[in-house]
């Protein structure tokens, strides 16, 4: 599982012209499934985000977590993330899960965030064509692959 996580202002997803989902203050996280991923990669990979501390504390330290700052996330299922561009130069997507997997995956990792403490989680919609829109605060951005994480 991959997630790419940008610490924001803002963020918002349309759907349609209609926003699907919007937080202040927090994380906007992509995230590809694999198709070799499994629950326990959508727990570790949860459990390290929300305890990522890359928000300021009162002496301008990257040193508080989402939990410290009361702080929402806006996760967005992205496939392309999965994309391998070893060869050529048109990506191909074998690696990414099969949409059934992935949604379920991805609705579970967005569990495990509150289930981890995050005050709300706000979400696109799986397989949408979506606009999003933030506000990168920093701009800091961390990118995490769960394989990295299991032992």
């Amino acid at each position: 599982m991959l997630a790419v996580i940008q610490r924001v202002s803002s963020a918002c997803v349309t759907v349609d012209g209609q926003v699907k989902g919007q937080i202040n203050e927090g994380f906007l996280i992509l995230l590809g499934v694999n198709s070799e991923d499994t629950d326990k990669d959508a727990a570790v990979l949860a459990a390290k985000i929300s305890g990522l501390r890359v928000f300021t504390d009162e002496n301008d330290k990257m040193n508080l977590s989402l939990d410290d700052i009361n702080g929402s996330a806006l996760v967005i299922s992205n496939f392309t993330l999965c994309a391998d561009c070893r060869k050529g130069r048109r990506p191909n997507f074998i690696n990414a899960a099969r949409p059934e997997k992935a949604q379920s995956l991805y609705e579970l990792f967005c569990r495990e965030l509150e289930a981890n403490g995050v005050n709300k989680v706000e979400k696109g919609v799986f397989g949408a064509d979506m606009k999003v829109e933030l506000v990168n605060d920093g701009p800091v951005t961390v990118t995490i692959n769960s394989k990295e994480l299991i032992k």
